[in-house]
């Protein structure tokens, strides 16, 4: 077998494994079993592409979207492995299958759909496997943030092939971790947890405030693509036409679409340099795209777990990007109603839990990086000087007592009312809908100063985070769980106050990547390139490999060889290319 660091260097052109990538390839080259939880952006696929390469026969890997697998074979095709994909799409699954049974494969992708019928099982029969590498583990536990059955169904397949094994996620906890182990029959010591930070993304949480406008602004600070997660169908569809009126490049994704208008909407993102994709969480699993510059969220997601692999689709290059979260009480309001309406009853409680730890993140005035790791069971420093909170730290209020007036009004107004009506009672506004209701005689009429009143929309919004309030289908406003241990005085309620939010973030952009000319015409020659040759330009190279390029200025192919991403393949194709895009450009 040939030597690993070999294979690292020419085939994917690094010097050294990243993080754990190292224990990981290591295990299954010595035979055994690894479930390796590593960032989005650490390098997962590697961990079997290069064993793949590597080891004699083809790899299995079980992933559960085809546009992912379709990224993937691409992307293991330039770098000169042998990649194939069987789906539903797949233009000679007989070529494939004859390709498999002739041993001309390092690596088959499946879904898990496939990969557990008698049918595929008997074309493993036949063929040389090397291994079985199951991606987005996370899918196999009902405890993991987007639990899918079929992943159940793998473990007699993993079983009867008796091959190492290989399960890889980016988000998991300790609970889920422990599941996946158990559902895919690895042992404990197989388990590799590499550090959850990615230290090159800033994180944002801001309140929705005319989301469109907020939106416009972000667009304005980052020149590259992005993703705009939205809570509905018909929202991705309104944000993606509102972008589109910036000039900016920008689609709708959602499942939805007529499939051949969400297929070319996906691939032009792909390709693409700058464009906008608004889209629900069906989109990002299924890309790799490595030059995301930023990820927004239109509404919050599920919980922490999606949170962050959903931002982690930013930056998977290692270069600067940022996450926006823009939130509002109602997104909880609508959360908790689809706990109690869709969530099967032994996972409610679980549910709750992760729905209340995401409002503590999102009302935080500490540290966002430190609360996400410490949610892995990592212990951070307490601040990271790159999230919203430590680069402006927010004054923190005590609103305990406004929050016990607005909880009293809305019981001595029999929970029917929603904030705006609350607000006029405690104002002491004396309308004809307060006096119709009689609400001018409550005791909680008028007992609000102009500064407290200031604060009621912020305190409702943390009341309902943090399920003290919630608000039903006609906007009424009723206790929840939260509601008497604040109103006993026995739980005291504290609010950030962030403050007015700058063009920081256009800032950062200028000063993280300052015009570069000569980084802008390598970037001018890949496209061109990848133009040609029917790829996305990220396929050729990344901006990560460029910007070491424009920065190390190599004159021949044996300088270029020492650039990280420059491996055998893509020096032999476009090696002359880019020293010439580069001497043309000097």
């Amino acid at each position: 077998m040939r030597d690993p660091l070999d294979i690292l260097r020419e085939t994917f052109g690094f010097a050294a494994f990243r993080g754990v990538q190292e224990q990981v390839v290591t295990r299954i080259l010595e035979g055994q079993d690894a479930l390796g939880v590593m960032p989005t952006g650490a390098g997962k696929s590697l961990c079997y592409q290069l064993p793949a390469v590597a080891l004699e026969g083809t790899a299995i890997v079980i992933s559960p979207l085809i546009a992912l697998m379709e990224d993937q074979v691409r992307s293991a095709s330039a770098n000169g492995i042998r990649a194939a994909a069987l789906t539903s799409a797949s233009r000679d699954p007989g070529g494939t299958e004859r390709a498999l049974a002739e041993g001309e494969l390092d690596l088959l992708y499946v879904a898990p759909e496939r990969a557990t019928t008698d049918r595929f099982g008997r074309l493993l029969e036949a063929a040389r496997i090397s291994l079985v590498a199951v991606d987005e583990a996370h899918c196999v536990s009902e405890w993991g943030h987007d639990f899918r059955p079929d992943y159940r169904l793998l473990r007699p397949l993993l079983d009867h092939l008796r091959l190492p094994r290989l399960a890889l996620t980016a988000t998991a906890d300790r609970r889920t971790r422990a599941d996946i182990l158990d559902q895919l029959g690895i042992a404990p010591e197989g388990l590799v947890v590499s550090g959850f930070d990615r230290p090159n993304i800033r994180y944002h949480v801001v309140p929705r405030s005319g989301l469109p406008g907020q939106l416009r602004a972000l667009l304005k600070a980052h020149d590259g693509a992005g993703i705009v997660y939205c809570p509905s169908r018909a929202k991705t569809e309104a944000l993606a036409a509102d972008l589109r009126e910036t000039g900016r490049p920008a689609a709708a994704y959602h499942a939805g679409l007529d499939p051949h208008i969400r297929a070319n909407n996906q691939e032009a993102f792909v390709r693409s340099e700058d464009m906008v994709m608004a889209a629900t969480i069906a989109f990002g699993m299924g890309i790799d795209k490595p030059d995301v510059r930023f990820v927004a969220h239109a509404a919050t997601p599920k919980s922490i777990e999606a949170y962050y692999q959903e931002t982690g689709r930013a930056g998977r290059d290692g270069e600067p990007a940022e996450a926006w979260l823009f939130w509002g009480a109602e997104d909880f309001a609508r959360a908790r109603q689809r706990i109690e309406t869709e969530v099967e009853p032994h996972r409610q409680q679980a549910e709750r839990e992760r729905l209340n730890a995401l409002a503590a993140f999102v009302e935080a005035a500490t540290c966002r990086r430190a609360i996400l790791l410490r949610h892995f069971g990592e212990d951070p420093p307490e601040t990271c000087g790159n999230c919203d909170n430590c680069l402006a730290p927010p004054k923190t209020l005590d609103v305990t007592v406004v929050a016990q007036k607005l909880l009293s009004a809305a019981f001595r107004t029999e929970m029917r009312f929603g904030v705006g009506y609350l607000k006029q009672v405690l104002s002491g506004d004396d309308n004809a809908k307060v006096r119709t209701n009689g609400h001018h005689r409550l005791s909680v009429f008028g007992i609000m100063e102009a500064d407290e009143l200031r604060l009621v929309q912020p305190v409702a919004r943390a009341l309902i985070a943090r399920d003290a309030l919630r608000a039903d289908a006609y906007g009424g406003l009723s206790f929840g769980p939260g509601a008497k241990p604040i109103l006993k005085g026995e739980q005291r309620v504290e609010i950030a106050l962030p403050p007015k939010q700058s063009s920081g973030s256009k800032r950062r952009a200028r000063e993280d990547h300052p015009p570069d000319p000569l980084f802008d015409a390598l970037r001018a020659w890949r496209r061109e390139e990848a133009s040609e040759q029917g790829v996305p330009p990220y396929v050729i190279f990344h901006d990560s490999t460029l910007r070491q390029v424009a920065a190390m200025k190599p004159d021949s192919l044996a300088a270029l060889r020492r650039v990280d991403g420059v491996g055998e393949k893509k020096l032999e194709r476009y090696g002359e290319g880019l020293l010439g895009a580069l001497k043309g450009a000097l």
